[in-house]
């Protein structure tokens, strides 16, 4: 082993040991089902802030994104993907956040999505609860699984272990703290690793353009070949076609579905901590998604594009930050912490899933369907040996060296905003909705991503591959169509359920 690697290895063991540490030391605070899945309804700002956006952009940022953009160019390589994923982020914070802390409050203090469906629908024979809970596992799977993916390249890139070796180290570590600490810990943790991944994402290309400008090289002088070949690589209208704009923009729509998102705001503790949350929130994702497409630029500037082909595309920020740090500067121990912001990426989304898939089995079906009498004690046992099982299941997924990890995320991405996006709306805002819509909505949702994207009905081919067009763009509006036709053409919600509707603007902060 070279001391360049020694000096990334010591920085990985330390960052990894801390994220061991924060899960025991909330394993005592975890005492009880609220605790493990909610936090207690006591997340801050701040924190609840990082740790939604850190979960939400996962590994897609540092490496999907960027390496799309490094082929492709802004206009070719998801830039309208970040578009969207900017105005989906910004609506979900300013729309739906304190309305859904309030009503799920209101609604039987419910601590997970399908609880509070329950709840809002006074679903008696849990219909919804167990269909939303299956739709979570299912999807959840394989989003967990890119995160491992991504973990598993990383490791491979940097230490030059076998890829299979690498992605079971990762899913170690991230199985460890999340079993331990629960939510608290993986709010904590996404905290930490929210801000370790913005600062890797400021630094890292302006050190590249200094280190350019030192050899006598402009950005603009490095991107010509590039630019050559495909006038709309800087620029984001050149040769939009329909098709890509409607499935890039498309992608927003996926965050009023997301549980691992949408849990963070039902945990904070107040509605001036929601305020707060609300402009970190909006500021991390504005400046993040921004640089992530800027490394994408500088990198193919930078960075030798034949190279970068056999080495993988998705791994250009990896990349960046070796040549940066080792080479240009000879500061090892620096590039190991920054590299630990791409782990930080990985296990800021694997972890929130791992426990959201936990509650959805444990909570909602063992508890809610299975044995509605278990105490907490059994609840805690059947979630941690869920997180086992959904980690062993994103494993196998993941086992695959070429798995790619945009298409993992954009496959569980549609899935989940289409089933949960359109009912969390309806159901927050829409008093007509009743059970039936709800119902209707989300097996809809669900089932035409898994036609779109899974099942080859268009000679041999799939309809996303057929069409180019992105499931989340068809499956949204069908199940929100569902949601009103059945709704309407069905019994309308009772009375008290109408009440409580209107009531939610009412519910007082409790702290």
């Amino acid at each position: 082993m070279s001391n360049v690697t020694g000096w990334i290895l010591v920085a990985f063991v330390l960052y990894l040991l801390m994220m061991i540490v924060i899960g025991a030391l909330y394993s005592k605070k975890s005492s009880n089902t609220e605790e493990y899945f909610l936090g207690g309804r006591n997340l801050g700002g701040f924190v609840a802030a990082l740790s939604a956006q850190a979960s939400d952009m996962s590994g897609w940022l540092l490496m999907g994104l960027p390496g799309a953009i490094f082929v492709w160019g802004i206009n070719g390589g998801d830039g309208w993907c970040a578009v969207g994923l900017l105005i989906g982020t910004i609506l979900n914070w300013l729309i739906v956040a304190s309305r859904l802390r309030k009503y799920t409050i209101k609604a039987g203090n419910a601590v997970t999505l399908p609880m509070f469906f329950e709840n809002r629908y006074r679903d008696q024979k849990k219909t919804l609860m167990l269909v939303s809970s299956i739709v979570i596992v299912i999807f959840f799977a394989v989003y967990c699984a890119s995160a491992l993916a991504a973990g598993g390249q990383l490791f491979q890139s940097i230490f030059g272990v076998d890829y299979k070796i690498a992605l079971t180290l990762g899913a170690l570590v991230i199985l460890i703290y999340t079993f331990l600490g629960g939510f608290m810990a993986v709010c904590v943790t996404d905290f930490i690793q929210g801000t370790l991944m913005l600062i890797a994402l400021l630094a890292v290309p302006i050190f590249a353009v200094v280190f350019m400008g030192n050899a006598g090289l402009s950005v603009s002088a490095g991107l010509t070949d590039a630019i050559a070949e495909n006038p709309g690589f800087v620029n984001l209208f050149h040769g939009a076609t329909p098709v890509g704009v409607i499935s890039g923009l498309a992608w927003g729509l996926g965050y009023f579905g997301m549980p691992h998102i949408l849990v963070r705001f039902m945990a904070v503790k107040s509605e001036k901590e929601m305020t707060k949350s609300k402009g970190v929130a909006i500021t991390w994702v504005t400046i993040s998604l921004i640089m992530a497409a800027v490394i994408g630029i500088v990198g193919r500037a930078y960075m030798d594009f034949d190279k970068m082909n056999e080495v993988g595309t998705e791994k250009i920020f990896i990349e960046m930050i070796k040549k940066v740090f080792t080479e240009e500067m000879n500061a090892p121990i620096v590039a190991g912490i920054f590299l630990c912001g791409i782990l930080a990426a990985i296990m800021s989304t694997a972890d929130s899933q791992l426990l959201v898939s936990a509650s959805a089995v444990a909570e909602d079906i063992f508890k809610g369907v299975i044995k509605k009498d278990a105490s907490d004690k059994k609840v805690m046992i059947v979630s941690r040996a869920t997180i086992v099982i959904i980690a062993i299941l994103a494993y196998i997924i993941a086992w695959n060296p070429n798995s790619s990890v945009m298409s993992l995320v954009s496959d569980a991405w549609a899935g989940l905003g289409s089933a949960f996006g359109p009912l969390v709306l309806m159901s927050l805002f829409w008093k007509r909705t009743n059970l039936p819509g709800a119902i209707a909505g989300l097996v809809s949702g669900a089932g035409v991503v898994i036609l779109w994207d899974y099942i080859p009905v268009v000679a041999g081919e799939t309809i996303k591959a057929a069409t180019g067009l992105y499931s989340l763009a068809v499956g949204f509006p069908v199940s929100l169509i569902f949601i009103i036709l059945v709704s309407l053409i069905t019994k309308a919600p009772a009375q008290e359920i109408v009440d409580e509707f209107d009531a939610v603007k009412d519910v007082k902060d409790e702290m």
